[in-house]
């Protein structure tokens, strides 16, 4: 699949308008999580996406979390179905999931009732969430196990994991063994704080962040939206990283191609 890449070259002081932007990871299907609580919200979600340049959204409901098991994947896929009808093709919209990686075996952690593990849009891409504390099966253990099934990790907002903010050597190691990194599009901009923003921005400058999504979790309370995210990496490092962040990679992802490793 072939899609435009966005473009955010300024003139005269104004950004022009930032389009084709893939968001990965967001909580718009309504009232199973802690997410959109109502369909109303749901479509608010994603044409306040539209409007800010995103062409495609992933929902990303919780998976296997302590208080959103969200075990019936029949369940979420006639959310899902209901969800695309109501916004009627505004938005592209692709169904995944949000997998808990807190406690259990490593192959207990990724089974569904149907035996089935849920991941982005289809593909061969898995979003993890990994443990606050870092209590659970060892990550890299996971890694190796998804890697060995031909399947490609994700890890969500590392970023906002105490354990791993703490150890950026933890990350390096997580990236050498194969994972990917998403980092949230708020803790690049500063709204979640200025070391969060400092350190996505030496992330990135090491090569370690893959992905930029708005892990959105409603219309007014983290928000989504991600051209500021990009504007503010183009004007950083530059309109072929930022391209290659929000469009490039997650489009690979939507249409289920291996990242070339830069």
């Amino acid at each position: 699949m072939t899609r435009r890449t966005a473009a955010t070259r300024e003139s005269n002081g104004e950004p022009v308008e930032v389009s084709g932007l893939i968001d990965l990871h967001t909580h718009v299907l309504p009232g199973i999580d802690d997410g959109a609580a109502s369909f109303a919200e749901a479509e608010a979600m994603c044409r306040a996406a539209a409007a800010d340049g995103c062409t495609a959204l992933v929902a990303t409901p919780h998976l296997r979390h302590a208080r959103f098991w969200n075990g019936e994947r029949r369940e979420l896929e006639a959310l899902f179905d209901e969800a695309r009808e109501r916004l009627g093709g505004e938005i592209e919209l692709h169904l995944g999931g949000e997998i808990a990686v807190h406690f259990e075996s490593v192959d207990e952690i990724f089974e569904l009732p149907r035996g089935e593990l849920l991941t982005l849009a289809g593909s061969r891409y898995a979003l993890l969430e990994l443990d606050w504390h870092g209590i659970g099966p060892d990550v890299f253990d996971v890694v190796h196990e998804l890697k060995v099934r031909g399947l490609f990790p994700i890890i969500a907002h590392p970023e906002r994991v105490s354990w791993l903010s703490s150890d950026s050597r933890l990350v390096e190691s997580l990236v050498a063994r194969g994972a990917y990194v998403q980092i949230t599009a708020m803790s690049l901009t500063g709204e979640l704080g200025g070391g969060l923003r400092k350190l996505c921005e030496e992330w990135i400058e090491a090569g370690w962040v893959h992905f930029v999504a708005s892990d959105a979790h409603g219309a007014r309370l983290r928000p989504p939206g991600l051209a500021a995210a990009y504007r503010q990496v183009a004007r950083r490092f530059g309109e072929e990283v930022a391209a290659r962040l929000f469009v490039d990679q997650p489009a690979a992802v939507l249409d289920d191609r291996p990242l070339d490793r830069v």
